[in-house]
């Protein structure tokens, strides 16, 4: 596992800058990663967010692309 990453500083946005940076780039350009829990992810997601509950995150790594930026929920 990369440990380092979890380790390297993350800059935090608020959801003005959120909902911005989501305009500016196109899907197919981020990730958005949901780590919240499969029932509060049915409630209510952001559309075209990836879930990977917290929990889970460690062994699943391998299905996030590490050259897009990702934003994390």
């Amino acid at each position: 596992m990369k440990w380092m990453q979890f380790l390297t500083p993350a800059k935090s946005l608020d959801f003005d800058e959120t909902n911005a940076y989501i305009s500016q780039h196109p899907g197919d350009k981020i990730t958005i990663l949901d780590v919240r829990q499969p029932s509060e992810y049915q409630e209510s997601h952001i559309p075209g967010a990836t879930l990977i509950p917290l929990p889970q995150l460690s062994d699943r790594l391998d299905e996030l692309d590490p050259e897009k930026p990702t934003l994390v929920y």
